[in-house]
């Protein structure tokens, strides 16, 4: 753990008193109803960053198991439900799928796609 202490609860960013940012202290510091009301953003919350930020390194390739420990949620479900891909993703997503179907098909006569429990699977004809 580079940069930090070594223990688990070590913080990437501390308030100024070393210790957890509170959501007073975020936005006294970064004027933070000042800056949403200037640029006409005032339905932005600051809670709303956590989703951008889990969402752009669930972009960026950051596994989700590991977006579960940045974000401090016990359950995978609920890091889910932080991420919210752009149409980008979900069709470069369809395209990795449509490419490992091709491969897994190249070069077999037998090897047919089919629908086993709800999901397609190569498997021998």
């Amino acid at each position: 753990m580079a940069g930090t202490d070594g223990t688990g609860d070590a913080r990437l960013f501390t308030g100024p008193r070393g210790g957890r940012i509170s959501t007073a202290v975020f936005r006294d510091a970064t004027h933070w109803d000042e800056v949403v009301n200037q640029f006409g953003y005032e339905h932005l919350r600051r809670h709303d960053l956590r989703h951008t930020g889990l969402t752009w390194m669930a972009d960026a390739g950051v596994p989700v198991h590991h977006l579960q420990k940045v974000a401090g949620h016990g359950s995978l479900t609920t890091t889910q439900r932080y991420l919210h891909p752009n149409r980008k993703s979900v069709t470069d997503a369809g395209a990795l799928l449509s490419q490992h179907l091709q491969r897994s098909t190249e070069g077999s006569t037998t090897a047919q796609p089919t629908l086993i429990d709800g999901a397609f699977s190569p498997r021998a004809s």
